[in-house]
Formats: structure tokens, C-alpha cells, sequence
């Protein structure tokens, strides 16, 4: 909502716009050498864009889309995960064709535009076309409604919104920083706990300590709207298995699957395809069946379920996982390299138990202390939108 009273005109109607262009990636004489920054639009969200990663030539300028923009131009990113982002160009660069530029005039201060798209972001992003990604068209961003109003006054609610957004900027800060330490402390707390072994604990490798290691199957399942549960290594991220975004087979396919890999309560999940060296405990009582990227893991009576979890989650753990990937391209862990792994754990039941116990108490503790920090980030991003709604309606004095 503008202040009542203010005089609005469409963007087009008093600034002049542009989008940029990609050279052919196939011409190697429109990237090798050049000299001429070219921005992307995930580059945008810098805020005041003072650099460019990727350059092209020339040539490749004179032939493309890709233009020029001036320092000071406005620039809105119009596609995918970083649509509505708004950025301030600081030096004279290119971009491609997801990006929109709006020219520098002498009615509008660039840092109001940008304080005012900011504002308008939620907006284009609900106007946007396309299912999977958000797609903001140029004529979008034309046709929103900008105010008219005396330079001084921009000045003014710019300088109260810089202040704002420096004092909130700073308690982000603290608080991503605050939620990092927390996080440390619990991973440093699990480091110490395997490298720091007493008297009567002894080493074996995985091998020796679980009933199975295996992986699921190789086949290429196809899925259907319901049926049997199938998970992959994107059901293991977070230590946690996610039962809220599952895929289903049918019948025929669990059958021949489930020779293979029949999962239990207490079993372990490990990824090893893609985000590695992530597990999680079987939770639930139900049937499913696993893609080749999760390894199953079962344990012997050595190693508590709960104890040998701790450990493969544990930075001691990953370190050797890490050194054991294979493959150029996406990451993975052989399950010859997975049974090697070299497991560090107190012969006494009582004493594993204690040490489980000890680190339940410190996860729980962290995942507090992770949940009021993620509310704190939560309610400084809300107060952006507050204070930016405030500012274009006119309450601030």
C-alpha cells in the first residue's frame, strides 16, 4: 500500500528498462579472455554489486542480447530460486537475460528503488508464471506502480531504512553466528567422544561389529501415487529420515526389492550417494524399501544401534568416509569402503549407554538453543518487511 496522497505512475512510464543476454556458450571467442563483467542473477542479492565473477568479450556482447548497464542501475533478478532479489550495480557490467536493469534518472535516487522493490518482492513473486521456478516478466516489473515524490523526501526514507537495515544486518549476524556455535559445540562434543577413548574401550572395523551392510537396490524404480514406501539418500539429510516427502512402488516392484534390503526398527540408514556420510535410525514399524544411495546397516551385540548412529554422524567418522570417496562427479562411498571403517567404542554396554545418554541431553539442548536462534532469524527477516511496509505507506517519521 502507498501513502495516501502520493502521485503513482507505472515504472515504464518514467524509467527506462532492460534485460540482458547470454552469448552462445558454444563460441569460445565470446568468453575466453574477455574483459567485459557478466552477472548472473544470483549475483544480484549482493545488495550493492561492486563485482563480477564471469566476464565475456567483445564480440560476445555484439552478438547477444547482453547489454551495458550503467553504474547505479537497479537490477531485479526475473528467474528461478533467486527471482525478486534486487541489487544496486556499482560499477558498469553486463548480465544475461534473467536479470532486469532499470536505468539510472534524476527523478528517483537508486537506493529508493531498490528499498522500494525490496518492498515489492512477495508481490512479483505472486504475479510470476511457470510451476517449477517463478518467472518475472520485464513487463511486470514495468507495470508496477512507483511514487512520485520530491527527492528529499526519497533521501529521507532512505536514510532511515539504511539505519534500520545496518542495526538488523548486525543482529543477523549474531544471531547466524550464535546458531553456528551452537552447532560446533555439539560436533565438538561428538569429536572428543570417539578421539578421546579410555582404557577399556576397543577399535574394530564396521565389518566386525554389523550383522549387515548392504546397499539397496540397483534397479531404476518406477514410482506411482501410492503403494510400498521407497526412500533414497534425499529421505537422509538431516539425521532424521523424511517420511513427509516419500515416493511409492508398487507391489511387484517391493517383492523383488525386498529379498534384497528388508529394513527394521533400529537399523541404519547411511547416504552414500550425493550428501554423504549422513545416517539415520529406522524409526518407524513400517515396510519399505531403499535406493543403491542409502546403505543399510545392522548391528551386532558389540555396538548398541544408538552408539554406532553417535559415531557415524560424528566428524571422527567422517573424516575417514571422506578420504574413502569415489567417483569424479557426484561423491560416493563403495560399501567395501563403508565396512572398513575403523569404529572406536567402550566394551561395557552400561558405559556406551551413558554415553548416548550424555549426548541425547547435549543434541537436545543444542536443537533449543538451533530453534530460538532460527525464530530470531525468522522475526528479523519479518521486521525487514515490516519496516519496508511501513516506509511506503508512509508511517515513518
Amino acid at each position: 500500500m502507498m501513502k495516501s496522497g502520493w502521485q503513482t505512475k507505472s515504472l515504464g512510464d518514467v524509467c527506462k528498462t532492460g534485460s540482458g543476454g547470454t552469448p552462445l556458450k558454444s563460441k569460445k571467442e565470446f568468453y575466453e579472455n574477455g574483459t567485459i563483467p557478466w552477472l548472473m542473477s544470483g549475483e544480484v542479492s549482493q545488495g550493492e554489486v561492486h563485482f563480477a565473477t564471469r566476464f565475456i568479450t567483445q564480440k560476445g556482447l555484439e552478438n547477444s542480447s547482453a547489454r551495458i548497464f550503467p553504474k547505479n542501475t537497479v537490477l531485479v533478478a526475473m528467474y528461478g530460486a533467486t527471482a525478486g532479489q534486487v541489487g544496486i550495480l556499482k560499477f558498469e557490467a553486463s548480465t544475461n537475460q534473467a536479470v532486469c536493469g532499470i536505468l539510472p534518472n534524476e527523478q528517483f535516487i537508486p537506493e529508493f528503488l531498490y528499498y522500494l522493490f525490496l518492498s515489492k518482492k512477495d508481490e512479483l513473486i505472486l504475479q510470476a508464471t511457470g510451476n517449477a521456478q517463478p518467472n518475472i516478466s520485464q513487463i511486470k516489473i514495468k507495470n508496477t506502480h512507483v511514487p512520485i515524490i520530491k527527492l528529499g523526501e526519497q533521501q529521507r526514507i532512505v536514510t532511515i531504512l539504511d539505519e534500520a537495515f545496518a542495526g538488523i544486518a548486525t543482529a543477523t549476524a549474531n544471531a547466524e553466528k550464535n546458531l553456528t556455535n551452537a552447532r560446533e559445540l555439539f560436533q565438538n562434543y561428538l569429536q572428543s567422544t570417539f578421539s578421546n577413548k579410555g582404557d577399556r574401550w576397543e577399535e574394530k572395523t564396521l565389518k566386525e561389529v554389523c550383522a549387515k551392510i548392504t546397499d539397496g537396490t540397483h534397479q531404476t524404480p518406477k514410482y506411482f501415487d501410492s503403494g510400498v514406501i521407497f526412500l533414497s539418500s534425499r529421505n537422509v539429510t538431516s539425521g532424521k529420515i523424511d517420511w513427509d516427502n516419500i515416493k511409492y512402488i508398487d507391489e511387484k516392484q517391493h517383492l523383488d526389492m525386498h529379498k534384497r534390503v528388508a529394513p527394521r526398527i533400529g537399523d541404519i540408514l547411511l547416504a552414500k550417494n550425493g550428501t554423504t556420510g549422513v545416517a539415520a535410525m529406522v524409526d518407524r514399524d513400517l515396510v519399505f524399501d531403499i535406493y543403491v544411495s542409502l546403505a543399510h546397516i545392522r548391528v551386532l551385540d558389540k555396538v548398541s544401534p544408538e552408539f554406532m548412529l553417535y559415531f557415524i554422524n560424528s566428524p571422527f567418522a567422517k573424516k575417514q568416509f571422506n578420504k574413502r570417496l569415489k567417483g569424479s562427479g557426484v561423491p560416493n562411498l563403495h560399501l567395501e569402503e563403508i565396512r572398513e571403517v575403523v569404529i572406536p567404542f567402550p566394551k561395557s554396554h552400561e558405559e556406551q549407554r551413558q554415553i548416548v545418554q550424555k549426548l541425547d541431553e547435549l543434541s537436545n539442548q543444542t536443537k533449543k538453543l538451533e530453534a530460538i536462534y532460527q525464530k530470531k532469524l525468522v522475526a528479523l527477516e519479518e521486521l525487514k518487511k515490516s519496516i519496508l511496509n511501513q516506509a511506503f505507506s508512509g508511517q515513518l517519521q
